[in-house]
């Protein structure tokens, strides 16, 4: 057995991965959405749920298959084409993933200090705080 049989074994397991990420994810999405919407009882509710967990679960996937194309690309079969494919598809998976990223939290990264982290926290402690009496 030699390296590139080796590498492109675990390529392939990547992919799999990639894919029982996918079908997994998606099974859990549709029972946390279906638990939302009975605890609530509005759909939108459920909808967001569902939106959330398999953005999520896009998200880790999507990684996952961009893990399989480096290693076949590097390990298995490192010509310029190859290399110059995969410079493509991580291209298109990057921005498939900036854009449910956006979609997920519903502002920009670079908007994200705003909405996010010790922002967010600040304003809660502000407004949590006891206000002195007029």
């Amino acid at each position: 057995m030699t390296f590139t049989h080796v590498m492109d074994r675990v390529a392939q397991a990547f992919e799999g991965l990639g894919a029982v990420i996918l079908v997994l994810g998606f099974a859990l999405a549709v029972v946390v959405a279906a638990r939302s919407w009975r605890r609530t009882g509005r759909a939108g509710e459920g909808y967001q749920a569902l939106r959330e967990c398999f953005g999520g679960t896009l998200l880790l996937a999507l990684e996952v298959l961009v893990a399989a194309d480096l290693i076949r690309t590097v390990a298995v079969a490192p010509t310029l084409d190859n290399v110059a494919v995969l410079g493509v598809i991580v291209l298109i998976r990057t921005f498939l993933s900036f854009s449910l990223e956006i979609e997920i939290e519903g502002v920009a990264p670079w908007r994200r200090g705003l909405t996010s982290g010790a922002t967010v926290t600040g304003r809660a402690v502000r407004r949590a705080a006891p206000r002195p009496d007029p």
